[in-house]
This record gives structure tokens, sequence and C-alpha cells, in this order.
């Protein structure tokens, strides 16, 4: 029996959410996708979906997500998670509000829990209003995000515009007397009839007294902060995790695609110490034409040294690059370094690191790595995934790293 079954909505979201459960004290699989009906249940603790359904249609994220419900309750699933961004990533039709609606619904509940808190990350939320650091969502890097810019910190407010449910609060007042306030609380709100349950974080402390708190709800929702908190609540007693696995010998290559401040100065820290390339619009914004020469310039350069490409620019490039691409420039972008991926793997590579959740859904899905063990994490939130084919994949979120992480996951230590 699956003890977690999780349902993240981006690669690296999915990749973050089962480093946080390993951590916990649980084995862990990461599927790519949900598996069809024929794919046997692996024999972990947790089970985490990655999905690609952050930015997609409602519809489309709403029947992605059920179809790996469906799967998770084929294989006796005993409490389903639903992950997304620790910063709320959505717009003012979802995903996170219509997605939480179609699994209380399959899962004939009433109540959840909505905290994409993670502390450890500078994520916080207080009154119901998300924090990064200390300023407010709408005053963080976030309210540049070139998909889901975000510049309501609200989080009942942001919530509401997504779902016909009632959004409540769950403060920290309550959260600071301990699980059983916070499942009182609960109860009460789903007597008044309140679907959606914003609850405020401001301490790993808090994220636990939640997760005991809510060990009555089939599904949780939230960053994978409360997530880990669960996994320790399910793991308690009983610690199966594995050793760390040995990672494939050689270099590797690095594919970056986040444009997030963190990824740009990983970026700049990796070319100094490996040969570079990056994918610039305004110089090649044919796509076929940016592909062959990075294929032509990655075929050149693999070999016993890391390499690194990327698409990663500031807010000023990427209005150069869209005016020279177009509208789809950053699906292009994705796809050209899925393909890199896929050129670099057929010549031997066999550690691929990538920056951005979008990006690694892209190489994944080139790829066509359906399933990994969960290892250990190169950063926090950070893990190894390794595949039965003897590739390792480090997908970062790009929020997510030390300034060296790149250089140190490719090897490439100065």
């Amino acid at each position: 029996m699956i003890a977690i079954g999780c349902i993240a909505d981006d690669f690296t979201g999915g990749s973050d959410v089962a480093a946080a459960l390993r951590r916990s004290g649980l084995s862990v699989a990461l599927l790519f996708d949900a598996p069809d009906e024929e794919t046997v249940a692996p024999e972990v603790d947790a089970v985490v979906i990655a999905l690609k359904t952050r930015t997609v249609p409602v519809e489309d994220a709403v029947a992605r997500s059920l179809a790996a419900l469906a799967w998770l309750r084929a294989g006796d699933v005993e409490r389903v998670y639903f992950k997304y961004c620790s910063t709320f990533d959505s717009t003012d039709e979802g995903n996170i509000g219509p997605v939480t609606d179609a699994l209380l619904d399959a899962l004939g509940e009433p109540t959840t829990v909505i905290c994409p808190a993670s502390p450890e990350h500078g994520r916080t939320t207080y009154l119901g209003h998300l924090f990064v650091g200390d300023r407010l969502l709408s005053e963080s890097p976030m309210r540049h995000h070139p998909l889901t810019p975000m510049t309501d910190p609200d989080l009942v407010r942001v919530l509401q515009r997504q779902t016909t449910g009632v959004v409540g609060a769950l403060p920290l007042s309550t959260i600071t007397e301990g699980s059983g306030a916070v499942m009182v609380a609960l109860k009460a709100h789903a007597a008044a009839g309140v679907r959606h349950v914003v609850a405020d974080a401001v301490r790993d402390t808090d994220l636990l007294a939640i997760a005991e708190g809510a060990t009555d709800l089939r599904l949780l929702t939230g960053g994978a902060g409360l997530a880990g908190a669960a996994g320790a609540v399910a793991a308690a007693g009983s610690r199966t995790s594995t050793p760390a696995g040995e990672l494939p010998a050689g270099p590797g290559v690095v594919l970056a695609g986040s444009c997030s401040a963190a990824t740009l100065a990983q970026v700049a820290a990796a070319a100094e110490v490996m040969p570079s390339y990056r994918l610039d619009p305004t110089l090649t914004p044919d796509p076929a034409e940016m592909l062959a020469s990075a294929t032509e310039w990655l075929t050149g350069h693999l070999g016993e040294s890391p390499v690194l490409v990327y698409s990663s620019a500031g807010p000023e490039e990427r209005e150069l690059a869209k005016a020279a691409m177009g509208a789809e420039t950053s699906s292009i972008l994705e796809r050209t370094l899925g393909s890199l991926a896929r050129t670099a793997t057929h010549r031997g590579a066999r550690r691929i690191v990538v920056a951005g959740g979008e990006t690694s859904g892209a190489v994944v899905q080139a790829l066509g790595v359906r399933s990994v063990l969960v290892d250990h994490e190169a950063d926090r939130g950070v893990p190894w995934c390794l595949a039965d084919e003897g590739l390792a994949l480090l997908l970062k979120s790009g929020n997510f790293g030390t300034e060296d992480l790149l250089v140190r996951a490719a090897g490439a230590e100065a």
C-alpha cells in the first residue's frame, strides 16, 4: 500500500516534493505523466506523479490530474497530496483552484488545506498573505514571471477567483496552539461549508502541526514543506528510505531555461568554468537554424568536460527574444533544449542537469523517461533521480540551489 500519493503540477515541483518525502524517511518513486492502467505501482512508500499542468488550459490540467488520481486510487493509496509551487504560481483562472476542486469531488471530500509555505526556502504565509523572504509575493521577483506573474499576495483572494467554493483561513494563532487546535478548526470549517482552508505557516513546526491536525483529511495541498511534514507523520516508527546511490561516471550536461534570479546567477557561475552556448533568438530567430547551430556546437564540445547550454535571460533580453522569434519563443526554446538533451544522451552523456520547471518537462519528455527512483539531494529540494537506463537526472526548480549548484552537479568544480 502506498502511504502517500502525490500529484505535482510540474516536473521540478515533482522532484522537489519527492526529495521532501524521501528526507522524511520514506522511499520514493517519481513518475513523469500519469501512468497507464497496466503500469504496476512500484514497491515504495510514496509515489509522486509529476505532470506538466501548471500553465496548460484549465480543462487539460483537471483531466490530467484526475487521470493521475485514478491510477493512485487503483494502487490503494492512503492519502493524496496535490503539490504546487511555494509561490502559488497560477493565473486568475487556475489551475490550483480548479484542480483542487476536481480532486475533492473525485474523492468525495468536503474540505482541504491550502498551504504553499516552505519556511526553509523563505516562503511563509501570515494572515493569509504569502511572503518571499521579507517581502510580499507581489513585491518579489515573481511579479515579473513570464508565464504566471504573481501580483496579489492575498492567497484567500487569489484562490477565491479560481473557485466557486468557499475559501477560509487557518490563522497562525490557532496553529501555534498545536495539532489538536488545528484538527478542531478544520472540522469547524468543514461543518461551515468551507472548501479551501488557507493555512498560515512561518516555521517548520507550524507545518508539522498542520500535518498532524489534518490526518482526517484524505486530500492535502501545498508546497514541498507540508508534504515533508505529512511524510514525517506517515514515516513515524517506520523508516525505510534507502542509502544514497552512485551516480554514473563522467561529466554532465547542463541545460538551463529558467529565467529566475537564482538560475541566472548559477548560469553565470557555470559559464566561468565550462564551455557554454547561449540560445539567442535575436541572433538565430529561425527555430530550425537555432537547433542546428546548437546541435553542431554541442557535438563539437561534448567530451570529457561538462558543457552548458542555456536560454536563461533577464527581462529586457526576453522581450528582445520574443520580438525576434514571436509569441511561441518560450515553447521553442524548451523544445530546443529537449532535443539537445536527446542528442547528448545518444552521444554518451549519462548525467543531465536541468534548470527550470518547463525546461525539465521538455527534457524528460524528449528523453522518454517515464519513472525514476529518487536519490540523495545535491541541494535542498534538488534530488538526483536515477533512471533504469543508467541515466541520472537533476531537475532544478528555477529559484532553488546555491550559486555553485550547476558547477557541482555537472562535475566541474573549479
